[in-house]
């Protein structure tokens, strides 16, 4: 019990972050229009960022859903590391 008081952040984390690199993955194959695995190693980030914020729309039905929700995931992770900076 004294790991996970000591740890609790770090596992909150990684548990929570996890599934980040399949909602990334998605998000960039949407934005950048390829099925290719390599398109998550890529440095490629403007697009991405346009796209995120509303600057860049994509022809896709799903693509709003998709978006508002990796908004949601990065604004809870927002609030995690908000939250760690104020309690420690």
């Amino acid at each position: 019990m004294d790991f996970i008081y000591k740890h609790g952040w770090f596992i909150l984390f990684v548990i929570w972050g996890l599934p980040l690199t399949y909602y990334r993955s998605r998000f960039r194959k949407m934005v950048y229009q390829t099925d290719h695995w390599l398109i998550n190693i890529q440095p490629k980030f403007i697009r991405e960022v346009k796209a995120l914020f509303g600057y860049y729309e994509v022809d896709d039905i799903n693509f709003v859903k998709q978006r508002n929700f990796y908004r949601f995931y990065l604004l809870i992770y927002l609030i995690l590391f908000l939250c760690y900076l104020y309690f420690n």
